[in-house]
Parts: C-alpha cells; structure tokens; sequence
C-alpha cells in the first residue's frame, strides 16, 4: 500500500513540472525576436530581446526563468506615455528594468530588483516602454539615465541630430 501511494504522490508532481517546462518553453519561443541597440558612454551595445505583444506576454514576462544573458533581454512596450509599473512574482534572477521614453531615452533604471519580490516597481513617470536586463547587466554596459535606446518603438526629438 505505501510504494501505491508514493506512486500516486509523484504522478502529479511529475505532470505538473511537464506542463511547466512546456509552458515555459512554448512562451519563450513564441515571443518576437529583435535586437536593440544602447547608446553609452561607453559605446553602443546590440541587445536581442523578445518583445512582448499579447497582455499574456506581458503577464509572463521573464517569470520562471534560471538565467540571462547580459546580451539579452525583454522589451515590454505600450503605445501611450504612462506610468509603469513591474513586479517580481515568480522571477528567479535579478532584474534590471530599464524605463524609456518614447524618443527612446532611458528614464531611469531600476538595477538589481529582487527575485520573487510582489513590491511593485514604477517608472516615475511617463514612459512608453521597459527593457529588462540580467541583474547588473545596465552597470557592466555602462547604462544610466539620459542614455538612448534605438529600436523601431522609439522616435528621437525633431532637431536632436540623433536616431
């Protein structure tokens, strides 16, 4: 009776973690792949990113994931300026949460948030779009507020000279 038991004690732990690791991967390969680039100090640095397009896409987010990759990321963006707001829920790793205006300049960034945090996070501000990094990722890149980010989203000011 109890090898019958701890058989039926593991099948559903076995199905949920499959449903999981499907899940996981159907989402992260169903997302947008683009690159974008971050103008610094130090130089311009190509980022690939999955960008969100669906509410579930953005629900999601980068939840459940192990690692990133300073190269990469994910771009949450909205058509309208507004206030963001981020949280944590289910995020292993440290994020960096990079606010940009629409004329694609960085906002403000919040470096190195807290893994399965539900404090929300804001842009302080009206910004159209968040770029999440791996936690330290914008400091090694050498990315602060007042830096650019070029991607299609993101429209420089009429007399800036800059794209």
């Amino acid at each position: 009776m109890t090898r019958r038991w701890a058989a039926l004690g593991a099948a559903p732990l076995l199905v949920v973690l499959a449903l999981l690791a499907a899940g996981l991967t159907q989402s992260a390969h169903a997302m947008r792949q683009e690159t974008l680039k971050l103008v610094t100090a130090r130089g311009t640095h190509v980022i690939d990113v999955e960008v969100t397009e669906t509410p579930e896409e953005k629900s999601q987010g980068l939840m459940f994931r192990t690692r990133l990759d300073d190269t990469k990321g994910m771009l949450f963006y909205y058509e309208t300026p507004t206030e963001i707001t981020m949280w944590m829920r289910n995020t292993y790793i440290p994020l960096d949460m990079v606010f940009i205006r629409a004329d694609g300049v960085v906002h403000r960034i919040e470096a190195r948030t807290e893994p399965l945090s539900e404090n929300i996070i804001a842009s302080k501000g009206d910004v159209v779009a968040c770029l999440e990094l791996a936690g330290g990722a914008a400091e090694r890149l050498g990315l602060k507020a007042g830096d650019r980010v070029e991607h299609r989203f993101f429209k420089p000011r009429a007399g800036t000279g800059k794209k």
